[in-house]
Parts: structure tokens; C-alpha cells; sequence
């Protein structure tokens, strides 16, 4: 018996502009994508058949059959190869909180793609790899090279950025208890299928960089049903954050720091509330 460890890292959207809706339903979209050291833990050990388990913290509630992104990500890659040297089971240990928008999900599915292309030493360049986890989600792609990304498309185009610009920088994430459906935020938006207009308020990043640039679309439309999220917002602004916006269509809101101590501090002020005092995923 073998047993191999990875870790599964979670992301924000730090701005995201929400372009247009497409014909075929998706919106394209202009977001910068910021790995963050937050993270699952998948095990995986040699076994004569794939099975998944799963310990959470908090209760999470996580299927273990194929509607789970693990399994589905497993059968994919495996359906690639013919043989293999072993099968795996893999026993997921759940930090990230699911329906968060922090990207659990995709993270656990690429990391499950990145992990099988080196056990199984299948050789697999990133390209391969990305082009196949854009067949589970449009997340997953980012993941498989994670840090710093200019995200296009639908989320799947994707530009390295200098991940060093952010560096000292700390990510107080904190979790209302409560989900937003990505579906109704986007419903909301009511983007019509128009031209893509070629304005973009930030990316590529530079350091030092303009926090003054980046918005969240969703928050106009969120703040309405979910005045708690502009609260948090506020809170986060007010007690020193650089930055504070909304991760994709939320629930997370997440407040940016260049002090260690002031976030502490800040973390406390909000310990009614779930939280993650995290920092970016350096590649550079």
C-alpha cells in the first residue's frame, strides 16, 4: 500500500467584471484569479478500485458518489488510459467551505487531474490537463497552473500575471452563513447578448497596485437581497483593509491587507462569523 499526499488550494476573484451573455448561455467575463494557501487535503492510496471518502469540518455536506467533482475528474482522466499501474482510493479531508465561492470544487477536481498525471506518469503537459478539466468546469483550468491569472472567457482563458505583486499581502476571508445561488446572480445581471467592449479596469497587474480599479459586478445586484454582504464590506474598509469586495457571486467576502497584525485584529471583530486568515500561492 501506497499513500501519497496533495493539497487542494483555494481561490478568489479579485475584481470581476461580468462582460456579456453568450449564445450559448455562459457570460463572458474579465476577472483576475489569486490562488490562496487556504486549502483541502486529498489522500490518495494504491487500491484495486477508486473509491471516495470524505472528512469535514463543520459538517459539510459532500456527496461521495459521481456528482462529486473528485470522482467525476478520476473517471475522466482514467477513461485516457488504458492501463494503469494501480487504482486509488482517495480521502478527501474538507477545509474549504463549499458554495463559498472559493472554488473547493474545481480546486479538489484539478488537483485530482494534476495528482493521477504523476502517479500514473501519463506525461501529460499542463495544456492537456487544463483542456481536460474545462470538460468538468469552467474553475478548473486555473488550478492546474494556480497563482496569479488573468481569467477570460468564460473562465477558461487564461494569462499569467507577476504573482509578486502580491506579495505581503494577506486575504481575510470571512463566510456569512448563507449560500447565493451563482445561476440567480447571474439572472440578475441580466447581461443581453451585446459586442464585448474592450474596457477593462484592471489587469495586468502592477505593483504598486491601484486598488481603486477593481469592482465586483455582482455586488449590484447582490447587495439588494443579501444586505449583509455590504455590511462585511464596509466593516473590512473601515478597519484598515487596502481592498475589501465580494469572491465571484459569494457568499465570501474578503478583505486585503498588507499588515499581519491589523488583519488579526480585524479577524476578531468578526468572530460571529466563519473565517480564513490566508495568504496568496506563490509560483515566481
Amino acid at each position: 500500500m501506497q499513500i501519497y499526499n496533495y493539497t487542494s488550494n483555494a481561490k478568489i476573484n479579485l475584481g470581476l467584471q461580468i462582460l456579456n451573455k453568450r449564445e450559448d448561455g455562459y457570460h463572458n467575463l474579465h476577472s483576475l484569479f489569486v490562488e490562496l494557501s487556504l486549502a483541502d487535503e486529498l489522500i490518495f492510496t494504491s487500491s484495486s478500485d477508486f473509491k471516495l471518502s470524505v472528512d469535514c469540518a463543520n459538517n459539510y455536506q459532500i456527496p461521495l458518489d459521481n456528482t462529486n467533482l473528485i470522482s467525476q475528474a478520476y473517471e475522466l482522466i482514467r477513461s485516457e488510459t488504458k492501463l494503469v499501474p494501480s487504482e486509488y482510493t482517495i480521502h478527501l479531508k474538507k477545509k474549504i467551505p463549499p458554495g463559498s465561492g472559493l472554488g473547493g470544487g474545481s480546486s479538489n477536481a484539478a488537483a485530482v487531474l494534476n495528482a493521477l498525471n504523476e502517479l500514473w506518469k501519463l506525461n501529460y503537459s499542463s495544456n492537456k490537463l487544463e483542456y481536460l478539466g474545462a470538460k468538468l468546469g469552467a474553475d478548473i483550468p486555473f488550478f492546474i497552473r494556480g497563482g496569479l491569472q488573468l481569467a477570460e472567457g468564460i473562465g477558461e482563458k487564461l494569462t499569467p500575471q507577476d504573482d509578486l505583486t502580491l506579495l505581503g499581502l494577506h486575504f481575510l476571508l470571512i463566510i456569512p452563513p448563507f449560500q447565493i445561488s451563482t445561476a440567480d446572480a447571474y439572472k440578475s445581471l441580466n447581461k443581453p447578448l451585446s459586442p464585448i467592449k474592450n474596457h477593462f479596469n484592471f489587469a495586468p497587474v502592477t505593483k504598486p497596485v491601484n486598488w481603486k480599479l477593481f469592482e465586483n459586478n455582482f455586488e449590484k445586484v447582490i447587495r439588494k437581497a443579501y444586505p449583509e454582504i455590504v455590511d462585511i464590506k464596509e466593516n473590512l474598509q473601515g478597519a484598515g483593509a487596502l481592498f475589501a469586495g465580494l469572491s465571484g457571486s459569494g457568499s465570501t467576502v474578503f478583505g486585503v491587507f498588507d499588515n499581519l497584525k491589523t488583519a488579526e485584529l480585524t479577524r476578531e471583530d468578526f468572530s460571529h462569523y466563519q473565517t480564513f486568515l490566508t495568504s496568496p500561492v506563490f509560483h515566481s
